[in-house]
């Protein structure tokens, strides 16, 4: 199964303590990049998060956002060091003490640092929740990654058929055209009422068929199509491989479009450069 580099997901998780939102997004990319957005109170996740998400991917630049709402709880919410608050009222006591005109402000004792504090949200239990839906979020992701793959797969499938049919034409055709060139220049050289020898004209046209013959060329195109067909069904990330494939079917259209003498081969080679260059196009979306 291929995969294409471009890709989308939405994942929301709900629990007690509120609402952790993933959202997935990759492009083309040589290599891949990784981004995160991620709320402070989690930011030491952001390393677990990436091993696991460079575990499944190969290439693509993937950012990856996390909405954290966490609810504000109406309970329970304010937490009394009272040992600390007892300790501090008899220091403010042995200092009213001293001096018979200061007083002991209750708002002053719950005012000193770590006397009173919010009570904390179990952040081990949500760190526990957004690596869940992490996961979840990232399956859908490559989920969808593959599901693209597989019409990427399709369209290139087609202009594969399309590259074997203008193989079989041009093959097809080759005998015909080769016919075509002998008559032609045998009817040049009546013309110019020059006489060869048929050994010797046997010999030119000989040559000239070879200067000519295409058949190491349509060897090649089809032999670059079942290859190709193998790449895709191993799957994988094989978006490198396919690229180097479309190199190699361009340099035999080349070849077939400059070894060239009739129109009708000349159009197969025009319209395989167009198939190839369709399917390069869609081979820099594969992984």
């Amino acid at each position: 199964m291929i995969q294409s580099m471009t890709g989308y997901a939405r994942h929301e998780f709900k629990a007690d303590w509120g609402t952790a939102t993933w959202e997935m997004r990759s492009v083309n990319q040589r290599f891949l990049e990784t981004y995160f957005r991620l709320p402070e109170q989690i930011r030491s996740l952001e390393n677990p998060l990436r091993e696991r998400l460079r575990k499944q991917l190969q290439r693509g630049k993937v950012e990856c956002n996390l909405r954290l709402q966490i609810e504000q709880k109406t309970e329970g919410g304010l937490c009394l060091n009272e040992e600390l608050a007892r300790s501090l009222i008899s220091s403010a006591n042995w200092v009213a003490n001293q001096s018979s005109s200061a007083q002991i402000n209750p708002l002053d004792v719950l005012r000193w640092p770590g006397v009173v504090a919010q009570q904390e949200d179990d952040m081990d239990a949500i760190q526990a929740d957004v690596m869940a839906a992490f996961d979840a979020c990232l399956a859908e992701f490559i989920e969808n990654r593959a599901s693209e793959g597989k019409a990427l797969e399709r369209l290139i499938e087609e202009r594969l058929d399309g590259i074997a049919e203008q193989v079989t034409f041009v093959r097809g055709r080759m005998p015909e055209v080769l016919q075509w060139q002998r008559e032609k220049l045998l009817a040049r050289f009546e013309d110019a009422s020059i006489e060869l020898d048929p050994q010797r004209l046997e010999t030119e046209m000989v040559l000239l068929a070879q200067k000519t013959d295409v058949a190491e060329e349509l060897d090649r195109l089809s032999a670059h199509v079942v290859e190709t067909r193998k790449i895709l069904r191993k799957g994988g990330a094989c978006g490198r491989r396919l690229d180097f494939m479309m190199q190699e079917f361009n340099r035999e259209a080349n070849t077939l479009g400059s070894k060239s003498i009739n129109t009708d081969i000349t159009a197969a080679a025009v319209e395989l450069k167009v198939l190839i260059e369709q399917m390069r196009e869609q081979i820099q979306n594969i992984e």
